[in-house]
This record gives C-alpha cells, sequence and structure tokens, in this order.
C-alpha cells in the first residue's frame, strides 16, 4: 500500500486558517491550489523517462537506466579490486608462460600501463572534468589500459583459454562501474559532462571524433594518482612469470 502523499512533500506551506475547525480538513485557496497543481507537475516531469533532466535517464546515452544495475555498480566499485586480485593470483597459479609469450604479451601490457599513465596525467579526480589526452578518445582510459594490461599478462603466461573467464569478470564488474561512475560525473558536471558524453565513446576509443578541451600531461598528476603503484604491480608480475618461466624449462 502506498503511503498518502502529503501536501508538505510538494514544497506548499498553508497557513493555520486554511485548515478547518473540527475536521481537520485542508481547504485551499485558488492560489493555492494553483501552486499544489503545479507542483505535481513538476514532480511528474522530473521522474518522466523522456525528459532529458530527469534522474532516472541516462544523460550520457539518452537510454534509461536500470536502478538495479546502478545498484550493483555500486557494489562492484568496492569489490572489483579485491575480486580483480584474487581472480589475478589465481590466473597467475595456471599459468604456464614462455620466452615467447612473454614477449608478446609483454608488449601489450605495457602499451596498456602507458595508456594508463597518460590518462593519470591528465586527470584530477573530483576536480575537474577530463576531456584532454585519452579522455578525447574515450571516456574511460584507465579501464581501458587495465584492460590491455590484463589482457597482456595472460598472453605472457599463455593463459589463453583464461581470456573467457576475465571476460567475464570484466563485463560483469567494470562495465556496472563505469555506469554508476558516470552518474556520479552527471550530477556533479550536469550538461558538461551530457555534452562530452554524446562526443565521446564509453570504452572502445573514436579517434575520429570531433577536437576537445586540451590539457597539459602532469607527472605530478601520475604521482597523486598513485599511478607508479599500477606499474611496479605489473613489474613484478612479469617478473614473477619469468622466473616461473625459467623453472618450469631448467633442467
Amino acid at each position: 500500500m502506498r503511503a498518502p502523499i502529503r501536501i508538505a512533500d510538494f514544497g506548499l506551506r498553508i497557513d493555520n486558517t486554511s485548515i478547518s475547525g473540527n475536521s481537520g480538513s485542508v481547504v485551499l485557496n485558488e492560489r493555492q491550489f494553483r501552486r499544489f497543481w503545479g507542483s505535481i507537475a513538476n514532480h511528474r516531469r522530473m521522474f518522466d523517462r523522456s525528459n532529458p533532466s530527469s534522474p532516472v535517464r541516462n544523460s550520457q546515452s539518452d537510454t534509461v537506466r536500470n536502478p538495479q544495475s546502478l545498484a550493483w555498480g555500486k557494489v562492484a566499485q568496492k569489490l572489483r579490486v579485491p575480486a580483480g586480485t584474487l581472480l589475478g593470483v589465481v590466473f597467475l597459479v595456471l599459468m604456464h608462460p614462455s620466452r615467447r609469450s612473454l614477449w608478446i604479451g609483454g608488449v601489450i601490457a605495457g602499451a596498456g600501463a602507458v595508456l594508463r599513465i597518460w590518462a593519470a596525467g591528465h586527470i584530477e579526480k573530483g576536480n575537474v572534468l577530463a576531456q584532454g589526452g585519452p579522455y578525447a578518445l574515450t571516456r574511460n582510459p584507465l579501464y581501458l589500459g587495465s584492460f590491455f594490461m590484463a589482457v597482456g599478462i595472460l598472453i605472457a603466461g599463455q593463459g589463453y583459454w583464461l581470456l573467457i573467464p576475465f571476460g567475464l569478470f570484466f563485463v560483469s564488474f567494470y562495465y556496472p562501474v563505469m555506469r554508476a561512475e558516470e552518474q556520479e560525473l552527471a550530477q556533479r558536471y550536469g550538461d558538461r559532462f551530457g555534452e562530452y558524453a554524446r562526443r565521446v565513446p564509453l570504452f572502445l576509443p573514436n579517434f575520429s571524433g570531433p577536437a576537445t578541451s586540451p590539457s597539459t600531461f602532469l607527472w605530478s598528476r601520475v604521482i597523486k594518482n598513485r599511478e607508479h603503484r599500477t606499474t611496479l604491480g605489473l613489474f613484478f608480475t612479469q617478473l614473477f612469470l619469468v622466473l616461473k618461466s625459467w623453472v618450469e624449462t631448467s633442467p
């Protein structure tokens, strides 16, 4: 059963003379009635999915958001790092690298690390809407770099069959995370983010899109965003695979 609608919910203030004596019922004059009806109309427009400014509408792609998907995105934001770390450890145990696979996978993973460093040097999280550098090509260059790093590590370890569970993990965790984060950006930057999202794709880069606001790469941002930790993590992961390859191939 729905809760009763209170007039106070619509921002309508009523003086004591509007309330009848014994019954306690509310009597509205013509002016108050118009204000009351206008408030109802505003609330209906707010939750109308055809209204571009409605909070239940996807301002990035003009599609309606799934509330359950957004809720999972909030949870995935907290679980993606520990879950990804656990999955990565299991994957490393199952890998059997070779010298050739280490070179090929290392190049791919290294390219992902470079992309992440490039992106980290252009973003000031929570302060400015990043639109320059790699953010002119994709709205999520950090996650794209992580994707290439993970694929490179799997190839380096010859864990080709592990690409399937990794793909399922990435779609299940990172796509909802990207959507949840974009909801936060839309609330913070409003129309600026909506206009940016219409020009730049969510994940896969677009090299033929229109020019966006330029920005300057700063190493101080890379350090502030702790990207050096990610690079060190990749280095030690590759080192582990090299040592594992040496142990497995040594007589």
